[in-house]
């Protein structure tokens, strides 16, 4: 009976307990550091044991910090709304306005009529696209972009094969025994949760009844109601996780592609089955393929809602592209007094106003003598429809993120993780750049990616000075390794985006991201010594660095 009552309430007593356990650190030495590091460490235990809703765990920093002198509740305060939250909001406009007039399902059946329904390929297409774009977008902007367009495609694969599955199982029986229920209309959109339903035929039992039955307890059991099997399950995460990786390691391969490669910049002036490479395709397969083909033709021609919403679209990309390609001047330049002032928030709030501003269709009301006549127009989306698809947990959750990396600047505790690095200098080079690294890409999941680069470069580069090193040496590949947050939700935007639309939780990702971290480590390393060495002349010392002597290290 007590093991019981444990069990039920053990979120509490989770949080009980970590709030008691660490308590000493604050108490016994009571400095601001120490305070900061309780507060890390709670909110770090609360985001990956799920004890609280993520979102009131990103409350904690606001409640926290004022209590310990951290940082006045106004501050605290301004920290929740930043540009990435005006950036979501124009975002959200636009996504609402594709889902509404079903312009995503338009785009995600044409591709996958295109590239087949074989998840491998579908994943590979988008992953090439999605790096591509992160190359001269932001991040953030590529993943909110191509998010709707995956989520629409693997919904639809989804469905496809729920269909195919069905007709076969009648097919095989001989009765009507597997019937599938689409609910498209819930608030008048269309929405991706599908009930599966099994309707047995009385006195009839037959093999084609027990795999729909253990579907059914497959559902129920081990993937939720959103999922009719494991598999579906496991194609969304892989789709989601492989989106919000490919847009962060996008962003690597340009100046302009991610903030911390501009800091530096002007610092210096999974799954064996989904991979099968086979187009020629199975007979199920096939069958998909001719279910989506069919879905397609149903959706007739192209509307003149979902012509305004992907110009506008277009638009949007096209305006993030060219605000500051970095090879050629952006219109940004034409505000050359307030630089740095317009950003992609901008453009996102720009073409976010249009959708409440350009008609989508008349309204129309019959008068006394039987005429019908216009007396208004509808928008492309109504601020209620907006309201339905904001997700405002993932705004607060990505603020939280921010107070806690404003919190640990504040208070001293970065600059205190940062001078530890101070004895690094008395080991050997390549060991010296592979615990930079490693530590580089821990600190980056719990603080943003431009405030831990901003910290440690004044503190690396006068470490390499000491010990008579290219800086360069150090710099590049603790630069690249401060994008690898791929952890939590809340160690990048993108991470948030990819999380908000619900198949994924937070140990999915510490499981996936892990992998991927060291792996990132690893490939840094490999190319630091077989690329960027010889590139660069890493193993002469420059004559731009403030130090005694130029001479070729050893």
């Amino acid at each position: 009976m007590k093991v019981s009552y444990v069990l039920v309430y053990r979120r509490l007593l989770l949080v009980v307990f970590t709030l008691l356990f660490l308590l000493p650190l604050p108490i016994i030495l009571g400095t601001k550091e120490a305070e900061c590091a309780y507060t890390l460490f709670v909110v770090a235990m609360f985001w990956l044991t799920e004890a609280l809703p993520l979102s009131v765990t990103a409350l904690l920093p606001g409640l926290m910090f004022p209590l310990f002198g951290i940082m006045p509740s106004k501050e605290v305060a301004s920290a929740y709304f930043k540009d990435f939250h005006l950036l979501l909001i124009g975002v959200i406009c636009l996504a609402t306005s594709i889902e509404k007039w079903n312009l995503h399902k338009r785009i995600a059946l044409r591709m996958v009529m295109t590239v087949g329904v074989n998840p491998a390929w579908l994943t590979l297409g988008f992953m090439s696209s999605t790096a591509f774009l992160s190359m001269w977008l932001s991040n953030t902007s590529t993943a909110a972009m191509v998010m709707p367009i995956v989520e629409a495609v693997a919904q639809q694969i989804i469905n496809a094969e729920a269909e195919v599955e069905a007709t076969q199982m009648t097919y095989f029986s001989g009765s009507t025994n597997l019937g599938l229920e689409t609910d498209e209309s819930v608030n008048g959109h269309e929405t991706n949760e599908r009930k599966e339903k099994t309707k047995p035929v009385a006195g009839y039992r037959n093999e084609a009844g027990k795999i729909s039955g253990k579907m059914e307890l497959e559902k129920n059991s081990g993937t939720g109601n959103k999922y009719r099997t494991k598999k579906d399950h496991m194609m969304c995460k892989l789709m989601c996780l492989c989106i919000a990786y490919s847009s962060t390691i996008g962003g690597l391969t340009t100046i302009t592609g991610t903030s911390t490669n501009l800091i530096f910049a002007e610092h210096f002036n999974i799954f064996k089955e989904m991979f099968q490479c086979d187009k020629t395709g199975t007979a199920k397969q096939k069958a998909c393929a001719e279910v989506i083909k069919q879905e397609y033709q149903k959706l007739g021609p192209i509307r003149y809602q979902e012509i305004v919403t992907l110009v506008l679209f277009i638009v949007m990309a096209v305006l993030w592209f060219s605000r500051d390609p970095g090879f050629v001047p952006g219109w940004s330049a034409l505000f050359s007094q307030y630089p740095g002032f317009a950003t992609d928030s901008t453009v996102a709030l720009l073409v976010g106003l249009l959708f409440f501003l350009i008609p989508a269709k008349r309204l129309t009301k019959t008068t006394p003598t039987g005429e019908t006549v216009a007396f208004d127009y509808s928008p492309l989306i109504t601020w209620k429809e907006f309201q339905s698809f904001m997700p405002w947990d993932i705004a607060i959750l990505v603020g939280g993120g921010f107070a806690l990396a404003d919190g640990c600047e504040e208070s001293g505790l970065s600059k205190w993780i940062g001078n530890k690095l101070s004895p690094l200098g008395s080991l050997p080079v390549w060991l010296i750049i592979l615990i930079s690294s490693l530590f580089v890409t821990s600190l980056t999941e719990v603080a943003s990616n431009p405030a831990t680069i901003t910290l440690l470069l004044p503190i690396l580069a006068p470490l390499a000075e000491a010990i008579h090193v290219n800086p360069l040496y150090i710099l590049l590949p603790s630069t690249l390794c401060t994008s690898f947050a791929f952890l939590l939700p809340v160690a990048n935007p993108p991470n948030a985006i990819v999380f908000s639309y619900g198949h994924l939780t937070v140990i999915d990702m510490v499981k996936a991201g892990l992998g991927v971290n060291v792996l990132g480590v690893a490939v840094v390393m490999l190319g630091l010594f077989v690329w960027m060495v010889p590139m660069f002349d890493l193993h002469t010392y420059p004559s731009w660095a403030p130090t005694i002597a130029n001479e070729t290290l050893p």
